[in-house]
């Protein structure tokens, strides 16, 4: 068995490209348009994970769009998506100066929460063992959910 991809439904392509690529980095390695079943497919992969997302497909996420509009509650979510980083301090800042809240701050050095536009909770891990605790993010409140 082998792990493919995460669906994700999404309400608005250009936010969620806007998030998932400009703002976490992730790259789109393949898109389908099924004008039949109304819908889109944006398969996305994380950069170290590009050419495995190109060549073997996988490991992806899938960006779901219904052309006709539907409001997604209930079943229809799920937990959340998880990603590790290199420096968990560093990713945190560089979503924050784009605009992402924190949810979930750093504090331990060693994991996170954002939401995505459509709010998917998304957990960043820390690679190896835990960054030393460090400010602003040990002594930073949560914001919302995650």
């Amino acid at each position: 068995m082998r792990y493919l991809h995460t669906m994700v439904r999404v309400t608005d392509v250009e936010k969620s490209l806007d998030f998932y690529c400009n703002k976490l980095g992730l790259k789109e390695v393949r898109r389908i348009e099924n004008e039949q079943g109304r819908f889109t497919l944006i398969f996305l992969a994380a950069s170290e994970d590009e050419k495995s997302g190109t060549e073997a497909r996988a490991p992806l996420i899938e960006l779901t769009h219904n052309w006709d509009p539907e409001d997604y509650k209930g079943g229809r979510n799920f937990g959340h998506l998880a990603y590790e980083v290199d420096d968990i301090y560093a990713t945190c800042q560089h979503l924050q100066d784009r605009g992402v809240t924190i949810n979930r701050p750093p504090r331990d050095g060693y994991m996170a929460f954002i939401k995505s536009p459509d709010g998917i909770s998304i957990e960043l891990l820390q690679k190896g063992a835990a960054k030393e605790k460090a400010e602003p993010w040990a002594s930073m409140a949560n914001t919302g959910t995650w």
